[in-house]
């Protein structure tokens, strides 16, 4: 394939259905409907063919979509976007804004069958539906977030980080699902030039050449000093140092009150924060409706919706799509630049 091809061709994307309690059925039937989306990438949808039904009703959306099995992908033309249906779960089995053992083997079976199309290259990238963390543990004992549900069926061992992603600025984190007591103690040098370098490499592949990256403080006012706290001091400030040794455009540490004011005000593509509300909180207060988690570090783009599942207004047809909409479009764009990187090596 030509490099003008590769980064004009529609990536396949496998989209699992998240759970089905929550936005996440009326969520698919939306995304599914979007002509943005049919022109960006062809979807592969995976769940069962009621519940997305149930979603498009709830939607006021009528889709056509083109069956298929998980064997016959290959066989599927490109025109509409194919579902798969797995008939796995009776919509008489689901109640909005309850977490069940059943909603969660419903979405861990979806997710696990779409990161198995993109690990044997049936599909360039994975996207979801919010899932319900509680459901999914119900069905997945030891599912701690879905860093570790990708790792145990992809059996991979690389690193695998969360970014919130914006528009106008990135978010990435050191450490993610941990208790705030453990942070500091967790916090290393290697791993903050670990988690600045696969920034780098994340904001690339999303088509930033030479991205800039803000690094946040762990203590209030980055520490003043050594006056509240020496991480900054014995940590930060020596990972951010070698990062620049190795070229990176990389600037902090800055306390974390105004860090995304300042990406914001002076063209930062990312935050590096210490740990996982230092950043959220920020993010969601400029975007909730849009923002993006993103996985880096697996070897395909896999990208979500930063927001829940939001049991309080499943079945009422309320629910924005944008954030589910920018998913998928990051995930495609992702994808082609890998394709086009990959024609033209």
């Amino acid at each position: 394939m030509a490099i003008s091809d590769a980064a004009n061709a529609r990536p396949v994307i496998a989209l699992a259905m998240g759970d089905p309690a929550g936005i996440s059925p009326e969520l698919t039937a939306r995304v599914l409907a979007l002509p943005e989306i049919k022109e960006a990438a062809h979807i592969v949808a995976i769940g069962d063919r009621r519940i997305l039904d149930e979603g498009a009703k709830v939607a006021g959306l009528s889709l056509e979509l083109q069956d298929a099995s998980l064997e016959s992908i290959a066989d599927a033309g490109t025109d509409r976007h194919v579902f798969i249906d797995l008939q796995n779960l009776d919509p008489a089995d689901v109640t909005h804004g309850e977490a069940t053992l059943a909603g969660g083997k419903f979405a861990t079976r979806n997710f696990r069958e779409a990161l198995m199309l993109a690990h044997s290259g049936r599909a360039q990238a994975v996207c979801f539906t919010p899932f319900n963390k509680k459901a999914m543990r119900l069905a997945y004992p030891g599912y701690d977030d879905e860093i570790r549900f990708v790792s145990d069926v992809l059996g991979f061992t690389g690193r695998l980080r969360e970014f919130n992603v914006l528009e106008k600025v990135w978010n990435a984190r050191v450490t993610s699902h941990i208790p705030l007591s453990q942070v500091a103690s967790s916090l290393s040098i290697d791993g903050i030039l670990d988690g600045l370098e696969l920034t780098m490499a994340c904001l690339k592949s999303a088509g930033y050449d030479d991205p800039k990256i803000a690094v946040a403080g762990i203590n209030p006012h980055a520490g003043d000093g050594g006056s509240f706290g020496m991480e900054e001091i014995e940590i930060i400030e020596p990972a951010v140092a070698a990062a620049k040794a190795r070229g990176y455009n990389v600037e902090g540490p800055f306390p974390a009150d105004t860090v995304f004011l300042r990406a914001l005000k002076e063209g930062f593509q990312a935050v590096l924060t210490m740990y996982h509300d230092q950043g959220q909180i920020a993010m969601k207060l400029i975007g909730f409706d849009k923002g993006v988690t993103m996985m880096g570090g697996l070897p395909f783009p896999l990208c979500t919706p930063a927001h829940g599942t939001a049991y309080d207004i499943a079945g009422k047809g309320i629910a924005d799509v944008g954030a589910s909409r920018e998913a998928i479009l990051l995930a495609a764009r992702m994808a082609r630049r890998a394709a086009s990187l990959s024609a033209a090596a």
